[in-house]
């Protein structure tokens, strides 16, 4: 089993695009030919990803979520594309997407169908992940609807774990088990990382600030039984899900959120080690909004090699204080201001707070990463920064 482990895949948290939360289950081609799940579709992204600096700012996968899939498997009793939307099979995709220096991800379920009532895994653990292999797919989002009792998923998702491996192929495995577990028990962490590369913990993450602050508040509450587990190899995913689904979506650039919103979504899943899957649409995306996605600075804070996830450390009224062990002796700190009304408020903490006392033992250096970047110079042991944060806003800086 705990070969599982050794695929040597997720050193960092894994980076992509996602069709899930923006572009969900759309199958009439023939009336939405742009924003249907299709060949097309992908195909598109990928070219966008590799022409518009996404490639290179760390975005490498290109990820397919539910209803991709004929109604029936084949006459073998393998899965088969939709015939009309992916006319040139998943294969051919595959090699598309690996021609523009990308990779492709997938979806199925552990049960006998999807979420969305597709053709599951069940009892083809071995048959499929050796389908998806032959297709020179690079990672498997594999959800957990339909699969009955509790052991029965367990099973499934430690069967289609080894089956992959089986495989030989690099396929990084991106778990949506503790999620289906929570309701009923406590799931095992340090099990599920030998099984898997991410696992998702929470509700689907939607294009709203009300889903944004639930997710933050449910990883601040549970943070003890889940930030000690997280590191290169396996990760905490926020909302893999991103949250329909498997990864942690980042919904910015879409319609829900305000620009301070975007902001605390990418420093705060920068601040938790989270997955980067974008749902959104590549092709017509804000400029603000892709400034912020390809952010050289917070991008680094959330691949740093260290692999520590980030935690809460105090929380004043409407004010959240959030650090993140970084390499390099240095910290990752995040002030969010939950308050949803008014206007700039101050929050003033004294760095002694940081690192159990240490990150800035006898001085350090601050740099501002969001909402921009700007130095604020050097400061000793027993200094207090005083940081202005908007409503439903962060401040993320570097220490």
């Amino acid at each position: 089993a705990a070969l599982a482990l050794d695929n040597g895949l997720a050193r960092t948290p894994p980076m992509g695009w996602l069709h899930w939360e923006r572009f969900l289950c759309r199958t009439d081609c023939a009336t939405d030919p742009h924003r249907c799940v299709s060949e097309r579709l992908f195909m598109e992204m990928a070219e966008v990803m590799a022409a518009e600096g996404w490639r290179d700012a760390g975005y490498e996968y290109v990820c397919i979520d539910d209803c991709w899939m004929a109604p029936r498997r084949d006459e073998h009793g393998r899965l088969q594309a939709d015939p009309k939307r992916f006319p040139s099979g998943i294969r051919k995709l595959a090699d598309y997407v690996h021609s523009k220096g990308l990779k492709l991800g997938i979806y199925s379920d552990v049960g006998n169908k999807t979420c969305a009532g597709f053709p599951g895994s069940y009892n083809y653990y071995d048959l499929d992940a050796q389908t998806f292999a032959s297709w020179g797919v690079d990672l498997l989002k594999f959800d957990g609807c339909n699969s009955g009792t509790l052991e029965l998923l367990a099973e499934g998702y430690r069967r289609m774990s080894l089956a992959l491996n089986k495989t030989g192929r690099s396929i990084v495995y991106s778990c949506e088990w503790p999620f289906y577990l929570r309701p009923v028990q406590q799931p095992n962490y340090t099990e599920i990382k030998q099984y898997c590369n991410h696992w998702r913990n929470f509700f689907d993450v939607y294009d709203s600030w009300r889903s944004i602050k639930s997710i933050l508040d449910w990883t601040a509450l549970h943070q003890d039984s889940i930030v000690k587990i997280a590191g290169p190899g396996g990760w905490n995913d926020p909302d893999m899900a991103s949250i329909f689904v498997f990864l942690s979506q980042l919904v910015i650039g879409n319609f829900g959120l305000s620009w301070d919103q975007s902001v605390t979504q990418m420093a705060m899943w920068a601040i938790m080690a989270a997955p980067l899957f974008m749902s959104n649409d590549l092709r017509h995306i804000s400029p603000e909004a892709k400034r912020l996605l390809q952010n050289k600075e917070v991008i680094a804070i959330n691949q740093d090699p260290l692999g520590k996830q980030g935690y809460q450390i105090t929380k004043d009224k409407n004010f959240e204080l959030w650090e993140r062990p970084l390499s390099g002796r240095a910290y990752a700190v995040a002030v969010l201001n939950q308050q949803e009304i008014g206007g700039p408020q101050n929050f003033t903490f004294s760095l002694t707070f940081l690192g159990n006392g240490l990150a800035c033992n006898p001085a350090c250096s601050v740099r501002q990463v969001l909402p921009a970047s700007r130095d604020w110079g050097v400061y000793t042991w027993v200094s207090s920064l005083s940081v202005e944060v908007n409503p439903t806003g962060t401040v993320l800086l570097k220490v």
